[in-house]
């Protein structure tokens, strides 16, 4: 048996261990209760009275310890849910590729502003192309960095496309009032660094370096060359956001939801505008093409060197089989049992609401 918890194991116990504790409690404390509706059914009959007269007859309370039991029973199966069982021995064909993809996206605040496809924010035209690098570099490896004031690297090279799409899409910029300014180039030493790495690590594999940004320079400084890294780039490309009109910037507050008011400058909405010259500097010094984005045009990426879309057929990805799907069955079945209970109690009670009254007043 293989675990692979969907939260930490111990946030697991945290969450059912209470629940449970209270589910027990609720058991023995009806087991008494059962035993003595047994002993004054028993009494009854001893003194003669049917035990299923109408009027005499104790109401059941075996039901009780019954749905109880079943409650700790599906306390239990969502704890076991949340530890994700799975057995040894599944196999995935997946797709072979030599191919490593290196991505670094601007989170500077101008790339909140508003002039792409419209309206929308220059983010928008990053998720939307970094989806269609994963499409374009099938069974290849992403890393994903990030530039402000300060550059992050915020996945390792990793196969999960899943994973790189996830991180991007909960990209958010800097917030608008701790930022001091920021260079194009900063992220120059950790690009070269973590392409040298993949190279010593997989000198056989093609890498691709993408740089995702709209080249605004907010420093007084000129931007750092990322010629240091051209030796170690199979080729790739300079994606450029934004428009020479500009786009107004909403503050980014770093609250959860929402960004606050349009940022001003001089009794107006401040815009940001694309520096396409900068951009295609930074081209030039990797040794890739540079294209300006725009949502009506597809981004056009250049052929992996070394790729394939042939699956692995000698070298399967192994992966445990996952068991989760047996609990969730086991998990609707006691809903259900919840739910025909309810729906009873419900239908009973109603039923008592409208007996007919005797002639004589009495129910």
């Amino acid at each position: 048996m293989i675990l692979q918890p969907v939260i930490a194991p111990l946030l697991a116990i945290l969450l059912v261990l209470p629940v449970l504790a209270a589910a027990v409690w609720m058991l023995v404390r009806s087991i008494p209760v059962v035993e003595r509706a047994k002993r004054n059914e028993t009494r009854l009959v001893a003194d003669g009275v049917s035990s299923r007269s109408r009027f005499a007859r104790p109401r059941s309370t075996t039901g009780g310890v019954t749905i109880w039991a079943l409650r700790i029973l599906l306390v239990l199966a969502c704890g076991v849910l949340l530890l994700r069982p799975g057995i040894p021995g599944g196999q995935v064909r997946t797709l072979a590729s030599a191919t490593d993809v290196v991505i670094a996206v601007d989170t500077t605040a101008s790339m909140v502003a508003e002039d792409w496809n419209g309206k929308e924010q220059r983010l928008a035209g990053i998720r939307a192309d970094v989806r269609a690098l994963v499409a374009a570099y099938p069974g290849a490896r992403f890393a994903l960095l990030t530039f402000d004031a300060n550059p992050i690297l915020r996945l390792p090279l990793t196969t999960d496309s899943g994973a790189l799409v996830s991180a991007v899409d909960v990209l958010q910029p800097e917030v608008t009032r701790q930022s001091k300014g920021s260079s194009i180039g900063i992220a120059n030493r950790l690009v070269a660094q973590t392409l040298q790495s993949a190279q010593k690590a997989s000198p056989d594999r093609a890498r691709l370096f993408f740089y995702l940004g709209d080249g605004e320079q907010t420093v007084t400084s000129s931007p750092e060359s990322f010629s240091g890294a051209k030796q170690y780039v199979s080729g790739g490309g300079v994606l450029g956001y934004g428009t020479a009109a500009g786009g107004p910037m909403r503050e980014t507050t770093g609250a959860f939801g929402g960004a606050g008011a349009y940022i001003q400058y001089q009794g107006a909405n401040a815009l940001s505008r694309i520096d396409e010259k900068n951009l295609q500097r930074i081209a030039s010094d990797l040794g890739v093409t540079y294209q300006h984005r725009t949502a009506q045009k597809k981004a056009a990426f250049p052929p992996a060197p070394t790729s394939t879309d042939a699956y692995r057929e000698n070298d399967p990805l192994t992966q445990p089989t996952d068991l989760s799907w047996i609990v969730a069955l086991v998990i609707v079945a006691l809903l259900c049992v919840e739910i025909a209970r309810a729906t009873t109690l419900v239908v009973r009670m109603r039923g008592l609401s409208i007996r007919p009254q005797t002639p004589g007043g009495d129910a």
